[in-house]
């Protein structure tokens, strides 16, 4: 009598367990911050072009540069005053090229920004925004930051959203990454069929598109984070510095005892203002935030932008109101650029590595693209998952179908 023997059980390939975890956080997780990355992608699409955008729209906005001297900061006070002698003056940003825009009325922005010819003081148009009305770009950025909800509660769900998706793309490569390299794996790992079925195009879409928009994507979402995580925007300094700790930044204050003891406030606002191009000549961009007038305390804060559509190589001044003394900068956001150290450079850089700027126009190009793919993935996984759960389950004993051809190449490659 011949004895039956038992086969050992073929035990699982470390990698088929890792690809299964792998497949379930994928498949729940981005069921569960699907639509609120739909809606940050989407909202981020709209506004990489925001500045392109505005252009188009307001054409009268656009000022030919002329060989001849911008008005100062007490200029501009003063013909926003002739329009609105009632109003605070709140800000006001120069832009080479462009009608200079002033923020009036309460809070950082105001409630009114009017455009005026740089080189006349001439009026070019207004905006008025009534209390709780917002524009197109900063109901599109509400979205973006915290899903038009209380910012408390909109905007942490954003931010672990976003830090889930990293995790998604993380795992998506894994379920990407083909077992063996092969000439139809390869073709099905970096083509779209598109004579296929929908299911299967819907399926390339998810899987091709999503491995060719990964590191731009990764990019946007790791540059977005630093601005809503604050344990990840200090961890990532950290790593970058090799281990040193982000330095806070301090709120500086004018001497409120030296008022009216040195300079007037419209003669200070000018010689700032003066103090700062004189240092930097070669900048195409300026914000100068103005002093609360009722605010004896408050100073005078004036960005300064040397490349027109970029910010990585900005520099921020921030001078007392009284005594023109000019603060400390800080180490990492109001130095110079090429002076700044590796870490600082990064970090400088986050905003443009965020919007694509970073590379001119062909990395707003990739940003959009990237952001309009990231868009589609949780819409094209869902379809996968829903085509998925609708399948009927075959009834037991019934002949098994036969195999398609494309099962019929996998059987035959891992046989040969």
């Amino acid at each position: 009598m011949i004895a039956k023997t038992t086969s050992p059980k073929k035990k699982k390939h470390p990698r088929s367990l890792f690809y299964r975890i792998s497949a379930w956080l994928h498949l729940w997780l981005g069921l569960v911050t699907g639509i609120v990355m739909v809606i940050v992608c989407v909202t981020g699409c709209l506004y990489v072009f925001i500045d392109e955008i505005k252009s188009v729209l307001n054409p009268e906005t656009n000022i030919a540069r002329q060989d001849k001297p911008v008005l100062t900061p007490s200029q501009l006070s003063d013909a926003a005053a002739k329009i609105y002698p009632d109003k605070k003056v709140s800000y006001a940003t120069y832009q080479q090229g462009k009608a200079i825009t002033v923020g009036l009325g309460e809070g950082r922005r105001g409630n009114i920004t009017l455009y005026i010819n740089p080189y006349t003081g001439k009026l070019i148009k207004k905006e008025i925004k009534e209390k709780g009305e917002t524009d197109f770009f900063s109901f599109v950025l509400s979205g973006h930051r915290f899903l038009w909800m209380p910012y408390k509660i909109g905007r942490p769900i954003v931010n672990y959203s976003t830090l889930i998706f990293v995790f998604l793309l993380i795992t998506g490569m894994v379920l990407w990454w083909p077992k063996k390299w092969t000439k139809s794996t390869r073709e099905r790992s970096f083509q779209i069929k598109w004579g296929a079925s929908f299911k299967r195009v819907n399926y390339d879409f998810h899987n091709v598109l999503g491995f060719y928009s990964l590191l731009v994507l990764l990019a946007i979402a790791l540059t977005g984070m630093v601005y809503g995580i604050e344990w990840y925007s200090k961890g990532l300094y950290w790593v970058t510095s090799a281990g040193q700790s982000l330095p806070d930044y301090k709120d500086v204050k004018s001497d409120s005892l030296q008022a009216n003891k040195f300079y007037t406030s419209r003669a200070a606002m000018d010689l700032a203002w003066k103090k700062v191009i004189t240092k930097t000549p070669e900048a195409q961009g300026f914000y100068y935030g103005y002093p609360d007038t009722t605010d004896a305390k408050s100073t005078i804060n004036i960005y300064i932008y040397p490349t027109a559509g970029r910010y990585y190589d900005n520099m921020s001044f921030a001078f007392d109101r009284h005594t023109l003394k000019e603060f400390p900068a800080h180490p990492v956001y109001d130095v110079k650029f090429s002076e700044a150290s590796f870490p600082a450079k990064i970090r400088k850089m986050n905003y443009d590595i965020h919007v694509g700027s970073i590379l001119g126009l062909p990395g707003k190009i990739l940003a959009f693209f990237g952001a309009l793919i990231g868009a589609s993935l949780p819409i094209t996984g869902f379809i996968i998952w829903w085509g998925k759960r609708k399948k009927k389950p075959k009834k037991p004993g019934t002949a098994a179908a036969k195999p398609s051809a494309r099962k019929m190449a996998v059987v035959e490659e891992s046989i040969t």
